[in-house]
C-alpha cells in the first residue's frame, strides 16, 4: 500500500518523476525534500506498508539539490537522507534499508554525475588533509621538531590551494550546467572575487537565470559592494 500527499504549488510546466526501490523497506516513511529559505522542508511524502517500491512527481523551476529522507522510526538519524541533484525528467534511485544513503544509486540526472565526478576527486583532497592534519598534531604534540610542523603546514596549505583551483576549475568548465554555480556557491564562496568572476563569465544565459545561477550572481554583487566599502 502506498500513501502519497502531492505539493500544491503553481505548476511551472518542468515536471520531475523521482522512483525506485528501497531494498529490504517493509514499512516507513519516504520524504521528498528541499532548501527553502535555509530551510529543510518536505515537498512530498509517502507512506510505505509492503511494498519497497516508491515514485514522487513534482514541479521543479531548475536543477536543483533534492533530498530523498527515510524515516525508519528507530530513533537512529544517521543513514537516512539522501541527497541528489534534481531536475526535470525521470530520476531513478535504488538503494538499501540497511545503508540507506551510502548505497543510493541516482541515474537520469547530469548535474549528478557531474556532481559525483567532482566529489570523487574532492574526497581525495580531504583524505590527504586528513593524513596531512593527524600528522601535524602527532608532530606537534611530541613539540621536539618545529621545523616539521612548518613543514606539514605548508603542505596542508598549498592541498587547500589545489583543492581550491579544482573545484573553480570544474566551475568553470561546466558552465552550461547548474552544479557550476552550485560548487562555487558552496565550495569556494570566500575565493578572491577574481575568480569568481571568471567562473560567472562561462556561465550560459540558461545556467545564470537558474535558482542557483541568479544565487551565485547576486552573491558577486553582494561580495562586491561589501569589498568597495572596506
Amino acid at each position: 500500500m502506498l500513501i502519497g500527499c502531492q505539493s500544491n504549488s503553481k505548476p511551472s510546466g518542468l515536471m520531475m518523476h523521482v522512483s525506485g526501490k528501497v531494498e529490504g523497506l517493509r514499512k516507513g516513511t519516504l520524504f521528498l525534500q528541499k532548501i527553502v529559505d535555509s530551510t529543510l522542508v518536505d515537498v512530498d511524502s509517502l507512506v510505505i506498508n509492503g511494498e519497497p517500491k516508491f515514485q514522487f512527481k513534482t514541479e521543479i523551476e531548475s536543477p536543483e539539490i533534492y533530498y530523498l529522507y527515510l524515516n525508519k522510526e528507530d530513533g537512529d538519524s544517521l543513514n537516512d537522507r539522501i541527497m541528489f541533484f534534481a531536475e526535470k525528467g525521470e530520476i531513478t534511485i535504488n538503494t538499501l534499508l540497511k545503508t540507506f544513503e551510502s548505497s543510493a544509486k541516482v541515474s537520469g540526472s547530469e548535474n549528478q554525475v557531474l556532481l559525483q565526478e567532482y566529489r570523487k576527486l574532492a574526497r581525495q583532497f580531504d583524505g590527504k588533509n586528513l593524513e596531512y592534519f593527524k600528522a601535524y598534531i602527532e608532530v606537534a604534540q611530541s613539540d621536539s621538531n618545529p621545523q616539521a610542523t612548518d613543514s606539514i603546514q605548508k603542505a596542508m596549505d598549498n592541498l587547500l590551494k589545489r583543492r581550491y583551483l579544482y573545484a573553480l576549475n570544474f566551475a568553470s568548465t561546466h558552465g552550461d550546467n547548474v552544479i557550476a554555480p552550485y560548487i562555487a556557491l558552496t565550495e569556494v564562496y570566500d575565493a578572491n572575487i577574481k575568480f569568481l568572476d571568471t567562473v560567472a563569465s562561462k556561465l550560459t544565459a540558461e545556467v545564470k537565470n537558474s535558482k542557483y545561477g541568479k544565487k551565485f550572481i547576486d552573491f558577486i554583487a553582494e561580495r562586491k559592494a561589501v569589498e568597495s566599502q572596506e
